[in-house]
């Protein structure tokens, strides 16, 4: 299968974009619709045998230690999704070229993340392992982080992105605990397996399904967690249109469709989605009816029908299937042209506010009709496809097609979709008259006309939105694949633009209906909103939780970060015992670990020479614990260290000893001159419970060591790999197995750690010298570089030499330049 190669194919144009935008400027995006134009043909091409039945799938080894396989698989739910994420991606992308100026800042950076959150949502809904699946659902809440920050000068900006990181990404981690859960119960991390035949046995299944449907309706803005995406309306419209109508929040929406077909029967899945996805379609409805930015209308209708997906895709029937897949095509297509409708808008007349914004139906007709017809699918209005799934909704929820759901919990679903619908088409007609009606109130606005390749894209998906509608019996076999697991309770429900007349039409005409009494008086609604009284949003516990975390951490930090460095080896070694410790006692209590050497006698040394050596590191370490002389406890640490050096000699390992000579003859050295600035002896405390205390504790952590040390030498259950060492180093040519190691075997590692040391010294030696010159420079009151390269040009000893000191003294970050750039040194 082409995808692995699809998905390296938009890496590789993500890293090339900065450059190409430098070159070409904002014509490069026409480069970034590669990527997803590719996989759209590609798709498209297996498209029949997808729908047959037949999933495209694919296999990567991943982590072949632990079984776990990069999977691809591409069904009809994937294939849906994917003809969202690439297609209306690469329409787009296209439109970015027109959108964006040259020399604008930050849209290389912008192009790159684009294409990458391209391909990481391309992941996320091709994946068919969860752990795939969740790295992928993280890199789209980075990428997304990125893309609505992308202006860093603005504060909004930064705090819209942070804000969208915190929520999809916290809610993120009890997903994955949920992923882990799932697959441990299932015996299986690859999500076509555990949807086939689902651990409904477990006790822990629901808790596992708790979870992910909570990372799943943070990344889909479902109440309470909807304060996200009108905050993130920040960012340019562009990004808008594609993480908030095609993408992104489309990831929430795509879990739950595809876990529904194995536990939508499980309490409490139907329960949480419907209730959370019901409350959302009308808190978004009624919040979208208020706002007079048409972006933000935009914003709040998103999320009322967001809340409209995960209803349908999480209810668990064949009807709600069905229109589920139809309705995520649908909110796709007319949500990315009502979006870019508005960059457009905003583009040439400078605003979106509906306030400012008058006669644009007559300068921009081709737009206006766009719009239109975009928003008529957003409210359901005949021949759209927006209409064709809003019935299928509603049918959903009639009697006889909500199997699985008490009667009563359907009919209140129903009249909720019900008013939701109404608000859905009073909010659409609001967006139309707002920014293309003639307004006696409002003088209109002198902007250029928008260029033909500008309208193009939101031009292009209205037509799709009613190519669609009309022709719905075109998606119908791809709705129906997926939604072939479901019981249909007798004939299937097929997506068509007329079903003849039945209640569901009826319904739909009511909801027209209202809708425009709605719209006509939207003065009283908008009365009504003004005096209804204004309860705590879902952003102010957003963040009052930020702040209580935040103080929470401050309290904690400045009761645990006393100072005390003794509180803080004892907290150490208090945890150390108290977990691996108590783990060790009940080793040797049950016997579960065999002492080394059974059966062949206690060996206390090999030589009489290590017990000696021993006992010189025994009375040293003693002796260093009662010295009170900071001194004489230095050369009895170095001492100690001379003596574990003995030990490493004894023991045939000569290069190690000498290393560690060195290392305690250095160390013992620098000592010597940090003690001349330091007291002659050490504080001691008074006898006491806290000394006795310390003694216990140092006492246990050691026998604690010791003894672990002595029952891991009989753990092994492997050959050790050092077995195949010593061929390995007559392979290389050598017979010293420590130096082949230092510099073949891990030859980077001690590449690193000689850069390291080298950095080190580089810093301690100038430190050393800057504080010397500041010595003398407080002495003298005189700088004494400066002194000697005025004497080597007044022609007073070696004039090279007196130049070379000045431009050694000016090459310094403090002496050089203008004196501001020195401070700022």
């Amino acid at each position: 299968m082409l995808l692995p190669f699809l998905l390296a194919l938009h890496a590789v144009t993500a890293v090339l974009l900065p450059w190409l935008v430098r070159v070409a400027g904002p014509r490069a995006f026409l480069l970034a619709c590669l990527p997803p134009a590719a996989t759209v043909v590609w798709v498209l091409s297996r498209a029949p045998e997808i729908v047959a039945g037949r999933p495209a799938t694919s296999s990567i080894a991943w982590v072949p230690a632990l079984g776990i396989d990069l999977d691809f698989r591409v069904d009809a739910l994937a294939l849906a999704m994917v003809l969202l994420v690439s297609g209306v991606g690469a329409v787009i992308f296209g439109y970015c070229a027109r959108y964006f100026h040259t020399g604008e800042r930050g849209i290389g950076r912008l192009a790159a993340v684009l294409v990458l959150f391209a391909g990481a949502m391309l992941g996320v809904v091709s994946t068919d392992n969860l752990f795939a699946l969740f790295v992928f659902w993280e890199l789209t809440s980075i990428t997304s982080f990125l893309l609505i920050g992308n202006d860093d000068r603005k504060e909004q900006a930064r705090r819209a992105a942070t804000q969208a990181l915190i929520t999809t990404a916290g809610f993120g981690l009890p997903m994955l605990v949920g992923f882990i859960l799932l697959g441990e119960i299932g015996g299986s991390y690859r999500i076509s397996e555990l949807v086939a035949a689902p651990p409904t046995a477990s006790p822990w299944l629901p808790v596992a399904l708790v979870l992910i449907l909570a990372g799943a309706f943070a990344k889909s803005a479902q109440v309470p967690l909807h304060y996200w995406l009108p905050g993130a309306m920040v960012a340019p419209t562009p990004v808008s249109a594609y993480l908030h109508a095609a993408a992104m929040v489309k990831g929430g929406v795509y879990l739950i469709a595809r876990l529904a077909p194995g536990f939508a029967d499980v309490d409490p899945w139907r329960a949480l989605v419907l209730t959370f996805g019901l409350a959302t379609m009308l808190i978004g409805g009624w919040r979208a009816l208020r706002q007079d930015d048409l972006k933000l209308l935009l914003a709040y209708g998103t999320v009322s029908q967001l809340g409209f997906l995960t209803l349908l895709a999480g209810a668990g029937t064949q009807v709600a299937a069905v229109a589920a897949i139809g309705a995520l095509l649908a909110h796709g297509f007319f949500k990315s042209a009502l979006f870019l409708t508005v960059g457009v808008i905003d583009h040439q007349a400078g605003t979106r506010s509906i306030g400012a914004l008058s006669g644009l139906g007559r300068r921009m007709p081709v737009l206006a009709a766009a719009a239109a017809l975009a928003a008529a699918s957003m409210a359901g209005v005949p021949p759209m496809l927006g209409f064709v799934v809003k019935e299928a909704a509603l049918e959903a929820f009639l009697p006889g097609h909500a199997a699985g759901m008490p009667p009563g919990a359907a009919a209140a679903v129903l009249t909720g979709v019900l008013l939701a619908s109404i608000l859905t088409f009073a909010y659409s007609a609001r967006f139309v008259w707002g920014a293309f009606a003639d307004k006696a109130a409002v003088s209109e606005r002198r902007f250029p006309h928008p260029s033909a390749a500008f309208v193009a894209a939101p031009v292009s998906l209205a037509a799709v939105s009613l190519a669609t509608g009309a022709l719905a019996f075109l998606l119908d076999p791809l709705a129906q694949s997926y939604a072939a697991p479901f019981d249909a309770g007798g004939q299937p429900y097929h997506l068509a633009l007329w079903h003849g007349p039945t209640p569901a039409l009826g319904l739909s005409a009511l909801v027209i209906a209202v809708g425009v009494l709605l719209f006509y008086r939207r003065e009283g609604v908008a009365r009504i909103q003004r005096a209804m009284p204004r309860w705590p949003d879902a952003e102010t516990g957003y963040h009052l939780f930020v702040h209580a975390t935040y103080a929470f951490a401050l309290g904690v930090t400045r009761r645990l970060q006393s100072g005390s460095l003794p509180v803080y080896l004892g907290v150490i070694l208090a945890m150390l015992l108290a977990l691996p410790g108590a783990r060790l006692v009940v080793v040797l209590v049950t016997g579960d670990v065999a002492a080394p050497g059974a059966g062949e006698g206690f060996r206390v040394w090999n030589s009489p020479l290590e017990g000696v050596v021993a006992l010189l590191i025994v009375v040293t370490a003693v002796a260093t614990v009662r010295e009170h002389r900071r001194f004489p406890a230095l050369i009895l640490i170095s001492a100690m260290g001379f003596g574990i050096a003995g030990l490493f000699a004894l023991y045939g390992a000569p290069d190690l000893a000498l290393t560690l000579v060195l290392v305690e003859t250095l160390t013992t050295v620098i000592l010597v001159f940090v003690l001349r600035r330091l007291p002659a002896t050490f504080g001691t405390r008074p006898n006491g419970w806290g000394k006795r205390l310390t003694v216990l504790l140092c006492a246990a952590t050691g026998t604690f060591i010791a003894v672990s040390l002595w029952l891991m030498t009989a753990a092994r259950t492997d050959a050790p790999v050092s077995l195949g060492y010593a061929p390995r180093a007559h392979e290389a040519g050598g017979d010293n197995l420590v130096n082949l190691i230092l510099a073949d075997f891990r030859a980077l590692d001690t590449f690193g750690e000689v850069v390291v040391l080298a950095t080190a010294a580089i810093a301690v030696a100038s430190l050393v010298l800057l504080n010397r010159r500041a010595r003398v420079v407080e002495e003298s009151g005189a700088d004494p570089l400066e002194e000697e390269g005025a004497a080597g040009s007044d022609g007073e000893g070696d004039p090279a030499a007196g130049n070379g000191l000045a431009a050694g003294a000016g090459g310094t970050g403090a002496d050089s330049g203008p004196a501001g750039e020195g401070d700022r040194s």
